[in-house]
Parts: C-alpha cells; sequence; structure tokens
C-alpha cells in the first residue's frame, strides 16, 4: 500500500506564471532518483509533477520538466540515471499536460529536445490563459510542443516503444499518458495522484466522469506488474491504481446520489466521506474541495477554483482487467 502524500504549502500553483515562480525560493528543493524499470528512472522533488526518464544508447527522453528554475538540479539528476555516471544527450520531452508545474521547464530544455504533447497542450501554452482574475503570458516559442497528437504517438528509443496516449476531458482537456512498453512502467500524469484527492481542472476542460473512466480504459490493459508513476506521490503499484479508481468510481456515484435528492453542495460537503477514504483529503485537496469540484463537474460548471499543487492498448500485454 501506498504512503499517504504529505504535502503543503511547499506546493506550488498549477498553471504558475512566471512572477509567481520568479518569487520562489527553490534553493532546497532536491530530487530523488529512482529506477522504476528498464530504461526508466523517475526524478521525485515533490516540488512540482514526477518526472520519468528513460536513458539508453539513443539518449535520454524526458516526461515533464517542473520549473525553469530547477533545470540545474534536474540536470544534475540526468547525472544518476543510465550505466554511464554523466548526462547523455536529452532528445525528446514529452508534456503530459500544460499546467506550470509540469511544461514550466520547456523553456531551458526546448532548445535542445523535441517537445511532443498533445494537440490541447500546445493550444493552451500559445495563448495567455486567465485564472480567477491571474493571467499566465503565453510561452516563449522554444517552449512549445514541435510535434503533437490527438489520439496517440508512438516515440521508438531506447530499444522500446514509447507510447503516448490521449485520456480525453480527465484531469485537463490535454492529458496524455506515456507507456513506455519493454521497460513495463507508465507514467499517468495528473490523471493519478497516489493516494490523494485529485485536483481537476474544470475550467481547462477536465471533468471527474473522464477521469474516472480514462483510468479504468487504462486498468483494462495494464499488465499486472507494471510500474505506476504518479503525476504527484510516490511510485505505485497497479492495485494502488485500481483502488484510486475504486474511489473516484464511489466518491462520484454518492454525489449523483445526493445532488439527485437534492441537496446543496455545502450539504454533500458537510456531510463528508465514508472512513475509507477520509484520509485521502489531507493532502492539499481537501475532502470539501474535491467533493464541490465532483459536484461542479457533474453540474457542467467550468469556473473550478485556482488550486495550489506543486502540484492504450498494449496488444500481447492486455490482460482485460475490469478496473477495480
Amino acid at each position: 500500500m501506498i504512503h499517504r502524500l504529505a504535502v503543503g504549502a511547499t506546493l506550488l500553483t498549477l498553471c504558475a506564471a512566471g512572477p509567481l515562480v520568479a518569487q520562489r525560493d527553490f534553493s532546497a528543493v532536491e530530487f530523488e532518483v529512482t529506477h522504476v524499470g528498464g530504461n526508466v528512472w523517475a526524478l521525485i522533488s515533490g516540488a512540482g509533477g514526477n518526472i520519468a526518464v528513460s536513458s539508453g544508447p539513443d539518449g535520454v527522453l524526458m516526461v515533464d520538466d517542473q520549473f525553469a528554475p530547477l533545470a540545474d538540479k534536474i540536470r544534475a539528476a540526468l547525472t544518476e540515471v543510465g550505466q554511464n555516471g554523466a548526462a547523455a544527450e536529452l532528445k525528446f520531452l514529452l508534456n503530459t499536460h500544460f499546467h506550470g508545474d509540469h511544461t514550466g521547464g520547456n523553456v531551458e530544455f526546448g532548445d535542445v529536445a523535441t517537445i511532443v504533447a498533445h494537440t490541447n497542450v500546445r493550444e493552451r501554452l500559445v495563448t495567455p490563459q486567465t485564472r480567477n482574475g491571474q493571467t499566465t503570458p503565453a510561452a516563449p516559442a522554444q517552449a512549445l510542443p514541435v510535434i503533437t497528437f490527438d489520439e496517440a504517438l508512438s516515440v521508438h528509443f531506447n530499444g522500446e516503444e514509447i507510447r503516448a496516449f490521449h485520456l480525453p476531458n480527465g484531469h485537463t482537456d490535454g492529458d496524455a499518458v506515456v507507456y513506455f512498453m519493454g521497460s513495463n512502467v507508465i507514467h499517468m500524469g495528473d490523471d493519478f495522484f497516489a493516494g490523494a484527492f485529485p485536483f481537476v481542472d474544470v475550467a481547462s476542460g477536465g471533468s471527474v466522469e473522464g477521469l474516472e473512466r480514462g483510468v479504468g480504459e487504462v486498468l483494462q490493459h495494464a499488465p499486472d506488474d507494471v510500474a505506476v508513476i504518479p503525476g504527484h506521490g510516490p511510485i505505485s503499484t497497479i492495485e494502488d491504481l485500481e483502488l484510486y479508481h475504486r474511489m473516484l468510481g464511489e466518491t462520484i456515484a454518492m454525489v449523483r446520489q445526493k445532488m439527485d435528492r437534492g441537496l446543496s453542495s455545502e450539504a454533500i460537503q458537510a456531510e463528508g466521506v465514508g472512513s475509507e477514504w477520509a484520509e485521502w483529503g489531507g493532502g492539499f485537496i481537501s475532502t470539501e474541495r474535491w467533493l464541490g469540484t465532483i459536484v461542479q463537474s457533474l453540474s457542467d460548471g467550468s469556473e473550478s477554483d485556482y488550486v495550489d499543487h506543486g502540484h492504450a492498448d498494449e496488444g500481447s500485454h492486455t490482460h482485460g482487467r475490469s478496473g477495480g
């Protein structure tokens, strides 16, 4: 069983604007480098979204890149991956979605790496994004994805197929899950918050039902022994992802039933969740906020609160899992 997230005020705004990042002191941030499987390592700091790295004879492919001020620390961490003890050349950078704690480093790495993302990621990065009266300016040209896809894309790199595929309208409208097929590792991006209630960015095309559906689709095809890198939290197992999926289904169903009985959002939040899920609200997404997000999403709301968080078809590998 995974440990509960211990995340607090050190985590930054999802779509952090340049001035907010510039004011943040990153001096104490350190990356834990962990070999996950095959060619794949994880760089985890707690300051932003988890990074996955494929390192091998073809060079380095990286999934997400946190914030620009951490670029030198990321480069230093890259010297710890692989077999050579030296930073191999960064060739590709995949973004799982557009939020600033996953794409903020694009401006630092885009001049050496080919950036790949879902079409909607580029569309959001290329235009200013305004939330709660605060505008994040458009990203500069070197920070933009130059290869985009709508449904799926494969990069054949370091002796394996690395497949990125779109999960529609989950965490955002541009989510991608990345499956390192030979290494048997999946990076879920922010469609998976390990052991905690997730942030669903309804204002950016996310929905709780889309999130539940997308995670279920991954579970239907994922191997039993796959290693799972969440967007936030510790490296996990398929059982952890199944538990998360069950939490999504049960809490969404509970809120839907209460809405059908005419309860207000405030009343639903006051009643809370069952004991099994009570601890899941101990992080930056509280139980009250999660229940409010469900109400908002089921009501087709579009003005979700701005939230701080430092935040496939596998062919012969499929096992036909029902999704927990």
